[in-house]
């Protein structure tokens, strides 16, 4: 108790609005779910020409589907740190070897706000941070971590795969949850991440999809050319894109098993999201709780002769976004969305679902508007991106995205990238040296700048002053 008080002490002190407890029945309930590794057209409703995911299109269908979410860094550590926060990566500070979320930010994530508003706060699944706040145990009322390496866990004698005992662990704490209680719940899926230790076996899936796929041909990439991977420059054809595209798709027999076997688990973790959905229906909650779906980063497959996220191409940042609410009138459904929207908004949108006040230092947008069809006339028309964890096999950069430019920077190498998705919506071609472009290229690296700078302030990173 003394250490939740010293959190919220913290939280009063930078002059963020702690949550406003409300009336139960206004408040619907919330359950964000989180794939791993599954980029944005991996979904029947996307159009995806292999995809089997019926409980997805179902919710696109009666929800809102945005065809242009992205995440701001595309690595699960420091985008599902964002998640939490509302922050960009160079704010929060965490990614893999870097210190753990501060105690401040910690106390200002979603979670631990939803519960000091009266929210029962449950998460199952891969956490996938380290924070100083210690969230597992502080903000959440039921909180039960499932790892993959292996992928199926021995449960009462019985190997059950992670994505089932996450639905498992879902099912039991909305089956439990006190009537007249509010609560959100976060369901962060390890699928559809490649088991890295197992070259073999390297996407193993649940049981409900075995036998799927064996006599489907999986397409090759639409980005499949040599050509387009000899066009990059030395430092990205020989990084950890280039690694784990060995790994996974070099040659046609295990490009072949491999994509079968992701598309199966792909198949898994939509069966998993369907049995949580009908537990809801169960207990009588499903027309008072929102969901949202989305992914904590996209997935190179064999796209550019690469496997992996981490850096700037779309294949690496564009990722699924669909929300339901169910209080929505029917004329409010079944809408494709396509504005920019980011990892950033997901932290406000839950908070501003609950009723909650949004901490003035989030840096994203609630989207719960937009998908009420109230959408602001101002709304963003770029953001900043970034990959800065330290690795020898991944180049860190920076960048911007418009509606139209995609700028990235390789700092440590010297090397821009611009890409005019007007004439180049692959980003093949590389107009840094254009002469047509180059007032263009001017703007894009201060817009860069001015991101850089703004979100490495300590006004950005809140807390006391």
């Amino acid at each position: 108790m003394r250490y939740l008080l010293s959190m919220l002490t913290v939280a009063l002190i930078a002059g963020v609005l702690i949550a406003r407890p409300a009336i139960a029945a206004d408040r619907p309930n919330i359950i964000f779910f989180l794939a791993d590794d599954q980029r944005f057209d991996t979904m029947g409703c996307a159009g995806h020409p292999v995809a089997v995911t019926p409980t997805l299109d179902g919710l696109a269908k009666e929800g809102v589907r945005f065809t242009n979410m992205f995440v701001t860094t595309p690595i699960c550590a420091a985008s599902r740190a964002t998640l939490f926060t509302g922050l960009v990566e160079r704010t929060h500070g965490y990614t893999f070897g870097k210190p753990p979320i501060s105690e401040f930010h910690a106390a200002n994530s979603y979670p631990m706000l939803l519960k000091n508003a009266g929210y029962r706060t449950g998460f199952t699944g891969k956490y996938g941070i380290k924070d100083a706040g210690k969230m597992p145990k502080v903000a959440f009322d039921d909180f039960h971590e499932v790892g993959r390496n292996p992928y199926f866990h021995k449960v009462d004698g019985k190997l059950r795969h992670e994505a089932d005992i996450s639905a498992d662990n879902a099912v039991a704490f909305i089956h439990d949850n006190p009537k007249d209680k509010p609560f959100c719940l976060a369901v962060c899926f390890n699928s559809t991440h490649a088991e890295d230790s197992d070259h073999v076996d390297q996407f193993p899936w649940p049981p409900a999809a075995d036998g799927m796929f064996l006599k489907k041909t999986m397409p090759r990439p639409k980005l499949d050319d040599p050509s387009i991977f000899d066009d990059l420059p030395e430092f990205l054809r020989d990084s950890m894109n280039r690694d784990r595209w060995h790994w996974r798709w070099d040659e046609e027999t295990k490009y072949q098993s491999n994509m079968r076997a992701y598309f199966r688990m792909l198949f898994g973790l939509d069966a998993a999201v369907g049995r949580v959905l009908d537990e809801l229906k169960a207990q009588g909650l499903a027309d008072n709780t929102v969901i949202i779906y989305s992914g904590d980063n996209g997935y190179y497959m064999g796209e550019r002769g690469f496997a992996g996220k981490w850096s700037h191409f779309e294949q690496a940042l564009r990722v699924p976004l669909i929300i339901y609410d169910p209080r929505q009138p029917k004329d409010k459904r079944g809408r494709v969305d396509e504005h920019m929207v980011l990892n950033l908004d997901i932290a406000p949108t839950i908070l501003s679902y609950a009723g909650v006040d949004i901490p003035k230092h989030y840096q994203g947008r609630a989207l719960d508007g937009v998908v009420a069809g109230n959408a602001p006339t101002e709304w963003r028309s770029d953001f900043f991106c970034e990959h800065l964890m330290n690795h020898p096999r991944i180049p860190k950069w920076e960048g911007v995205h418009t509606d139209r430019y995609v700028y990235a920077r390789y700092f440590e190498f010297k090397y821009e990238f611009l890409h005019d998705l007007s004439k180049d919506p692959d980003e093949l071609k590389n107009l840094v040296k254009d002469p047509a472009y180059q007032t263009v290229l001017e703007d894009m690296r201060k817009r860069c700048d001015e991101y850089r700078d703004h979100y490495a302030s300590p006004a950005a990173k809140g807390g006391p002053q």
